[in-house]
């Protein structure tokens, strides 16, 4: 018979793990109104832009001729790759980017921005007199030129969006290596007029 000692931790054993299932059973259960898990922000899938997107034709215009070999060739060498789902996140992360800048916010830009860029953006957000216009429409974004140089992909892509009331055309290249594990695309230059 065993003695009085091993006896009360056994029972106090069973009735921890009594408790510990009701826990589990109470606390692990899935109930339906859990919320669901938040994605990690990237730059090329940003929240929501505050100005109006480009309408779902511009988004799926058939980029020139020039382009579409660069796309193939990006496509081949990085199978995750799909060329509306990058304009789509261009078109997110310009939105994001011109946001940033016009809000002088460099700790947002600098992961979006390729160094020299990024010395650019500083430089004019720190020789400004007043705030630039904010964005109010992105009307169309389009591929007008892709390349694959050995690893490094450049896509180049033609924004056209309104400040205030004036119309911008702005062309910007992405650019990434093919066999990086990050997805995220870089702006390496800009051409055009940045707003303010």
């Amino acid at each position: 018979m065993p003695d009085s000692q091993t006896l009360g931790l056994f029972i106090a054993a069973t009735l921890a793990g009594i408790v510990c299932f009701r826990l589990y059973w109470v606390l692990g259960r899935r109930t339906g109104h859990e919320a669901p898990p938040q994605p990690k922000p990237s730059p090329l899938s940003a929240p929501a832009p505050v100005a109006q997107p480009a309408p779902a034709s511009a988004l799926e215009t058939p980029p020139p001729a020039a382009a579409k070999g660069g796309l193939l060739e990006i496509q081949l060498a990085d199978r995750s790759f799909d060329a509306a789902r990058f304009l789509t996140g261009a078109q997110q992360a310009y939105t994001m980017i011109v946001d940033a800048f016009a809000r002088g916010d460099r700790e947002v830009l600098k992961p979006l921005l390729a160094p020299e860029v990024m010395t650019a953006f500083d430089g004019a957000i720190a020789g400004r007199s007043e705030p630039p216009a904010p964005l109010t429409k992105l009307s169309d974004a389009r591929i007008v030129n892709a390349v694959l140089d050995g690893k490094q992909a450049e896509i180049t892509v033609a924004f056209t969006a309104e400040f205030g009331s004036d119309p911008v055309t702005d062309v910007w290249t992405f650019s990434r290596n093919v066999t990086s594990r990050d997805p995220n695309w870089l702006l390496i230059t800009t051409a055009g007029d940045m707003p303010g």
